[in-house]
């Protein structure tokens, strides 16, 4: 057993080892803190030396000493030390550190991590708070933004240290801080907004500041003060005594603050004293003092609201516009609390003691007011305190408080307030109007505040500073042009406009009244009774919407979409004769036209003009993507100057087009209303407009750069920098090719494997002069030629990014061609350095270039380009019997046209049906029906237009309706001996005015038949008053309506397949001899246009088809004297009888009203033939007469005569 005395000797031995090991970690804690704080301290001296201490002083050790014993002050009274004296967590942070932070930032000396967290939860669950870190702030609290400078003193506050100088807010200043060294216990940096121009940001200072040297404090004045109490300082203003020409001082409580404002002239505010706290608009014993010396523009941000005050040093004075005189400040007066002992008030005797007579104002009864006060309601002034909860539109300064009201700051200049506003932040509305009902779009009430109360700030907001979300622009009008109708903005500046008002004018403009005017900010300030712009307001129906465009193009396909009915645009009963391929392809394209005036409230479109790098057309870009435009600078003129990449364009008046290309297969008629027979559709959609309806705004160039989902900088360049230094060279575009897709790779060496279609395309032109090189700001003179008879035509093609310029380029324009490279010859370089290997000698050019993709093309005036070449300046034409003649020695003509209709047709070289289960693409091929615009054509032509691969997609705005000019089509002549054209690689189109906004139908018109053998001066379509002499052929036909085989029973015939649909349609034609005493005419009916010729109702047309579509296809050949069938049914059935019978009746052979088409299209290829004798028995006398040769024409319609017995040329019998 262990003995007692052993134990105790262990036990002090292990105390003994215990205590040993304590002391050590207790020194060697104590030797690493210590270490710490000299550490600390030595970097704390560091920077109080650099960023404090007087540039002109020497370094103080009680400089030093006073700072930390300011933060060990600080640090120790929140019992947060754990031990340590100092906090060796926290750094310095300098002014300009700050300054080059570019996230916001917090620091809480005086708070602990538990107090923070509480702070924190403040932001709500769905807040973000500010981070925090570990910084010891350290300035000069001021209100100079330079040294020395009174000028640079706005009311503005900041701090300074050695490195630099920061904005700062400051909720309750003490006037005695100013100029005076403080550590900041708590404060946030918020890096500067997107919208600040200034690029500064700003601190919030959230607790009283800490000096670091005790503050001075201002003795009481050694004989009380005499001063004048508002009631009799108002009566001093209004009569004629020696106090208007010495100083006063006046004493009394706060009972008005206005907002700083800013204008031209000068800075200031204006505040009120009054005798006691009145009602809300109480204008009695009130008098106002305009305070507009610089030093004294602080004192706004330590004035409180129902406080006592003295201000001495006062003067009466008059202000320019106001009829009343009023008091203001001098550069000697002083700010102070009311202490009531230390102040007299002023005796004074005579009329001063007597009460002055309420004056009221006579009321106005002009009738605009009268007509005004039945629409106006009038708001209603009071007191708010709340909290901002959302920011409903920053730049229109309209925020969202306590979840249920709107507050309006567009009435005022809330310039250092802006920054701050963000959910969170508590504010204090004095003389604020509400609004109830004001429409817009708002329901809730708003509050608006005007030029005479003030917006106080309460408290800051512990949230960071969140990403608005994109908002339509046109919230930004839903209140502020009602509140902004009277032209509220404040001219505070001698330079132009914002960006935002110069938008927002012309809305501003129409929603002002007559009578309105500029406002007056001394009479909102000073007048009694209170006028303003809110006193009275209407409900705002809201004028224009600027919505985004990818909103515009997103409710332009939702609209184009739902007005999509198959019905509708292949309505009974054409649509009844049509098989499935000719159903499908009239379906296949539609367009759909939305005008801004279409839209409720008017849309206004607003975006940023880019070139395409891709596609080679001009887009508008937003924030929410890009939408192709068409642009016009006039009627017939285009778009030719690249400065208007990378401006701000607002049009009001603009087309929205939306082209709907559908894929279907709808077997026939009776499946159209059938959606599940749309297999895929898809819509083009872009704008077109005139510059001349339009606002355009140049940008600065930071905004073009920033970067959109949808259009990245570097795909879509926005504006064509001119380079500083490098060469260029002039030259006269004469023809420019059209964009296709072609096959190109990067260069010479690359394999077939590389190339890939692109864009791309050419123009050919001459050069004017020399190359040119960068002198200064300028161009110098041009270099001379080696050989000035060498003749300077020049190919220049466009292939990749290059082809943005594509929309630039015009025939008989003069452009620059701007590169930044100082090759030497490089314009010169004969030969071909492009890629493509087309000889140049098809294009009658001696070189061509690759314009590359940092080069550049500027528009120059073409004044001085010689004479001789001024043919290259107008647009081709063709001549008409150029155009329409069989000569095929130029076959490539030019002409300007109207567009009738645009349709999807079969190919030119495509086979008339595909086999079922053929997934091969078939060749895709638009036509175009135009009427020609010859000179002195009173009845132009038409001409169909076609165009295949590879020239899709087709060009934006080749619409109905739509003027444009077409160069360098390929002419062609049909086996019927019918003009049609071809675009070919060579083919330049240019949109000259866009479809008109209303269409009037013309009637066609009236003639005798023998004026269409005038030839060119005929019509195309007329209307003519003739007698059905007889019937020629008829043929009724039930067909596949896959394959347009004949289908007797309804099965189709075709040998060696298997059509996917037993679906049959009827058609039906009919040829009919016409006269009406001038000419004859065989015409051809087709489809329902027969039973209109066999006077048949809709029953009984519906019966014989029925009774055709057993054998299928019934043919009546008509000879002189009887008729001879071809069918299979025999001779004698009934429908056989039946039509051989009626189609030599008077039933049919009777007089009618023909509306018709010329079944060739005019041309001079197969000239008329002459006259011809014919012999008529009329009785028993023969005729012998000339007759002109038959014409041929189509039938559009057939109507009964209203008067049987006027036809023809015997109408005047």
């Amino acid at each position: 057993m262990t003995s007692p005395s052993s134990s105790r000797e262990h036990s002090r031995r292990s105390f003994a080892r215990f205590t040993g090991t304590g002391l050590w970690r207790i020194m060697t804690d104590c030797r690493v803190q210590a270490l710490s704080e000299q550490a600390w301290l030595e970097a704390a001296q560091t920077f109080i030396q650099e960023a404090v201490c007087p540039a002109d002083k020497e370094p103080t050790a009680h400089l030093t000493q006073s700072v930390i014993d300011c933060v060990k002050r600080i640090w120790c009274s929140q019992g947060r030390n754990q031990g340590f004296g100092l906090p060796l967590s926290y750094s310095f942070v300098s002014v300009q550190k700050l300054r080059s932070r570019h996230h916001p930032c917090c620091s809480h000396l005086s708070r602990s991590c538990s107090a923070y967290e509480t702070w924190a939860q403040e932001a709500g669950p769905n807040g973000n708070p500010l981070p925090q870190e570990q910084l010891l702030l350290l300035g000069t609290l001021t209100d100079l933004s330079q040294d020395l400078e009174q000028e640079c003193r706005d009311g503005s506050l900041f701090v300074r240290d050695n490195t630099g100088i920061l904005g700062c807010e400051l909720i309750d200043l003490d006037l005695s801080w100013l100029g005076h060294l403080f550590l900041f216990p708590s404060w946030s940096y918020l890096p500067p907004a997107k919208w600040n121009s200034s690029r500064e940001g700003h601190l919030e200072l959230w607790g009283a500041p800490v000096p670091v040297f005790p503050l001075a404090i201002s003795p009481d004045p050694l004989t009380p003060i005499p001063v004048l109490y508002p009631e009799i300082a108002s009566r001093v203003l209004r009569h004629r005594s020696k106090l208007r020409e010495v100083q006063s001082n006046l004493a009394g409580k706060l009972v008005r603050l206005s907002p700083l404002v800013r204008s031209q002239q000068k800075t200031y505010f204006v505040l009120s004293l009054g005798e006691s706290p009145l009602a809300v608009g109480h204008a009695v014993s009130q008098v106002p003092i305009i305070v507009q010396i610089p030093a004294q523009l602080v004192w706004h941000r330590a004035l409180r609201p129902s406080e006592d005050y003295v201000l001495t040093g006062l003067r009466v004075s008059r202000i320019h516009g106001h009829r009343y005189r009023v008091w203001t400040t001098t550069p000697s007066s002083n700010l102070m609390l009311l202490n009531p002992e230390c102040v007299q008030e002023l005796e004074l005797e005579g009329p001063f003691l007597e009460a002055e007579p309420k004056r009221f104002s006579v009321p106005s009864n002009s009738p605009d007011q009268k007509e005004q006060k039945t629409l106006s309601r009038n708001s209603t002034l009071l007191h708010y305190r709340g909290t901002v909860t959302g920011v409903l539109n920053e730049p229109a300064g309209l925020y969202e408080l306590d979840r249920q009201l709107e507050l309006c700051l567009a009435y005022q200049q809330f310039h250092g307030l802006r920054r701050v506003m963000r959910p969170g932040v508590c504010l204090e509305l004095q003389d604020v109007h509400l609004l109830q009902s004001v429409g817009g779009g708002t329901t809730r009430p708003v509050l608006a505040s005007c030029l005479r109360g003030a917006i106080l700030l309460r408290s800051f907001s512990c949230q960071k500073p969140g990403t608005q979300s994109s908002h339509q622009v046109h919230e930004a009008t839903l209140l502020c042009p009602h509140v902004l109708r009277h032209h509220q903005f404040l001219q505070h500046s001698s330079g132009n406009p914002s960006l935002g008002l110069q938008l927002l004018a012309p809305a501003l403009d129409d929603l002002a009244p007559p009578s309105s005017t500029i406002r007056n900010a001394h009479n909102e300030i000073l007048e009694e009774p209170h006028h303003c712009p809110l006193q009275k307001y209407t409900r705002l129906q809201t004028p224009y919407s600027f919505p985004t465009l990818a909103m515009l193009a997103e409710e332009g396909q939702h609209k184009a979409w739902a007005s999509f009915d198959p019905k509708a645009l292949l309505p009974l009963p054409e649509a009844a004769y049509l098989t499935s391929c000719q159903l499908n392809r009239r379906l296949a394209w539609s367009w759909f036209c939305l005008r801004s005036s279409a839209f409720h409230p008017t849309q206004v479109l607003l975006g940023i003009l880019v070139a395409s790098c891709c596609k080679g057309c001009l887009r508008l870009r937003d924030q929410s993507g890009s939408l192709s435009c068409l642009l016009l600078a006039e009627d017939s003129q285009p778009v030719t100057d690249s400065r208007l990449i990378g401006c701000l364009v607002r049009a009001e008046r603009f087309q929205l087009i939306i082209e709907r290309n559908v894929k279907s297969n709808f077997p026939s008629w009776k499946e159209l209303g059938m959606g599940d027979f749309i297999q895929k559709r898809k819509a083009r959609v872009y704008v077109q407009f005139f510059l001349a309806d339009s606002l355009i705004l140049p940008v600065p160039r930071s905004a073009l750069h920033a970067p959109t989902p949808s259009a990245p900088p570097q795909t879509e360049p926005t504006c064509p920098e001119g380079p500083h230094v490098g060469q260029s060279r002039l030259f006269l575009l004469s023809h420019k090719e059209t964009l296709i897709k072609l096959n190109f790779c990067a260069s010479s060496r690359a394999s077939a494997e590389v190339l890939k279609p692109t864009f791309s395309f050419q123009v050919s032109g001459i050069w004017l002069g020399g190359t040119q090189r960068k002198e200064g700001t300028g161009w110098g003179p041009p270099e001379p030629l080696k050989d000035e008879n060498k003749d300077q035509k020049v190919l220049l093609l466009f292939l990749g990014s290059s082809v943005r310029w594509f929309a630039f380029l015009h025939p008989g324009q003069v452009y620059r061609l701007v590169t930044p490279h100082s090759t030497p010859m490089l314009f010169e370089a004969e030969g071909s350095s492009c890629t493509s290997q087309r000889p140049l000698e098809l294009a009658g050019c001696v070189s061509c270039l690759t314009v590359q993709d940092e080069w550049t093309l500027e528009l120059e005036s073409s004044q001085d380009v010689p004479e001789e070449l001024g043919v290259h300046r107008a647009l081709p034409e063709s001549s008409l019997p150029n155009l329409l003649s069989g000569n095929f020695t130029d076959s490539l003509v030019s002409f300007s046209a109207e567009i009738l209709s645009r349709t999807v047709c079969e190919p030119l070289l495509a086979p008339c049906w595909t086999k079922p289960g053929n997934t091969r693409a078939l060749r895709r091929c638009v036509k175009l029906t135009v009427a020609l615009e010859p000179a002195n054509c009173e009845f132009p032509p038409h001409l169909d237009i076609y165009m295949e691969e590879p020239h899709f997609p087709v060009p934006l705005g080749l619409l109905p309706g739509a003027q444009v000019h077409f160069s360098q089509l390929e002419k062609r002549v049909s086996r019927s001996h019918n003009v049609y054209c071809c675009f070919q690689s060579s083919t330049y189109v240019q949109v000259l005015s866009f479809p008109p906004e209303t269409t009037v139908s013309v009637p066609l018109p009236h003639i005798y038949l023998a004026e269409l053998l005038r030839g060119g001066r005929a019509p195309f379509r007329a209307t003519a008053s003739c007698h059905v002499v007889s019937v020629f052929s008829l043929q009724l036909l039930w067909v596949c309506t896959h394959c347009s085989s004949v289908c007797p029973q309804g099965r189709c015939t075709r040998q060696g397949s298997t059509c996917p649909t037993q679906t049959s349609v009827s058609q039906a034609s009919i040829r009919l001899l016409v006269e009406d005493g001038t000419a004859e005419a065989m015409v051809t009916c087709k489809n329902h246009h027969v039973a209109e010729a066999l006077g048949l109702h809709p029953s009984e047309w519906t019966l014989v088809l029925e009774c055709a579509r057993g054998p299928g296809r019934v043919a009546l050949q008509f000879t002189q004297p009887g008729a001879q069938m071809e069918s299979s049914a025999k001779m004698g059935e009934p429908l056989t009888l039946f039509l051989r019978t009626l189609c030599t009746s008077p039933s049919v052979l009777r007089p009618i009203v023909l509306s018709f088409e010329l079944e060739k299209r005019p041309c001079n290829i197969t000239p008329l033939e002459p006259p011809r004798l014919q012999r008529f028995q009329c009785g028993e006398l023969p005729l012998l007469t000339k007759m002109n040769p038959r014409l041929r024409l189509a039938c559009l319609s057939i109507q009964e005569p209203e008067h049987p017995g006027s036809l023809g040329a015997f109408a005047s019998c």
